[in-house]
């Protein structure tokens, strides 16, 4: 996310939605410097299983998925000749499910991310090797060479791009969850806050967005009403009582939450999303990789490959996540600028 602060922030946003534990919990414990890394199928079995184990986060699929030599070509030839892809993903201590957890067998690392990075491995021809750490021991990961690329919800920002090169594959989004009965809908327009009661995580880079469209709305002689609570659980009841119309946190998060009530009288639904970086900038989730390492292209690549073909639509479908879908990945595209990182 924009920053560190920020991507614990959101990730804490993340773990509301939920309702996986506390808004505190999640990636913004800090300690833990082990990795763990998760054995996976050889990419040369030209088959990637989306939403193995993923106790209901995703729609298990299938996909079929082959070596394309004229990408694999264009890898460095350390990494070509290692034959593997090096994946770190930052979900220690406990995860954020729908992008990055411990599936149910308790050993697999399974998740939205974890799932692109062993398609992304199949297109280039490597065995997938996905390692598990912290969100800080993720960065020590790709500065130290340990792991070649992170596929870990990361903002492309100005401030990283110092450091670190990018290969884009989803818009970075915030999302408002609604009651599925509700008709209420966002559109895009804060205006259609007005007289709203609206929940969000304190601390948050939604927060910080919520609170500009009040003040804006309060210049106006309009009212929204931002309410907190200290745990998931509240949120939804809250929700499904009427006591708030709507709750705004990260759209993977929503979108998981959607998913795990969908057949429940507490139903919700997604009423619109919203660029994590505002209103100036779509935000970009990214492949990151170490700057001047010659990931990106590749990567890139490998990515617009599974765009034109489907694979990439359908892992966004599984995972209920169709609503980030990027047109096309892009090297190093204009990132959160160095004032708003």
């Amino acid at each position: 996310m924009p920053t560190q602060f920020t991507r614990r922030s959101l990730i804490r946003g993340i773990t509301a939605a939920t309702a996986v534990a506390s808004l505190a919990t999640g990636l913004t414990a800090c300690g833990g410097n082990s990795d763990a890394a998760t054995s996976t199928d050889s990419a040369k079995s030209g088959e990637v299983v989306i939403g193995q184990v993923s106790n209901g986060a995703a729609e298990q699929t299938s996909i079929k998925v082959g070596e394309v030599k004229s990408i694999s070509a264009e890898l460095p030839a350390a990494v070509r000749k290692s034959g593997k892809l090096e994946i770190g993903i930052g979900a220690l201590p406990s995860g954020f499910p729908p992008l990055a957890y411990v599936g149910s067998d308790q050993k697999t690392l399974t998740g939205a991310e974890p799932d692109l990075g062993r398609l992304v491995a199949a297109v280039l021809g490597l065995k997938p090797e996905v390692k598990n750490s912290t969100w800080e021991n993720l960065f020590v990961g790709i500065d130290s060479g340990k792991i070649d690329v992170a596929f870990s919800n990361v903002t492309d920002t100005e401030e990283r791009k110092k450091k670190y090169e990018f290969a884009s594959y989803r818009q970075d989004n915030l999302a408002f969850t609604v009651p599925k009965k509700s008709t209420w809908n966002f559109d895009g327009n804060y205006e259609n806050l007005a007289g709203k009661t609206v929940s969000v995580s304190s601390g948050t880079n939604q927060e910080k967005i919520l609170l500009e469209w009040k003040a804006k709305l309060a210049k106006e002689g309009k009212k929204l009403t931002v309410k907190y609570f200290q745990t998931s659980n509240s949120v939804y009841l809250a929700l499904s009582s009427g006591k708030i119309d709507a709750y705004l946190g990260p759209n993977p998060g929503i979108a998981y939450h959607n998913r795990q009530v969908a057949n429940t009288p507490n139903a919700t639904r997604t009423a619109g999303t919203y660029s994590g970086a505002g209103a100036s900038l779509q935000g970009l989730i990214a492949a990151t990789a170490k700057k001047d390492s010659r990931l990106a292209k590749p990567l890139a690549d490998a990515i617009n490959h599974l765009i034109k073909n489907g694979q990439y639509a359908a892992w966004l479908k599984a995972y209920n996540l169709s609503n980030e879908a990027v047109a096309k990945s892009e090297v190093n595209p204009p990132g959160l600028p160095l004032d708003n990182s």
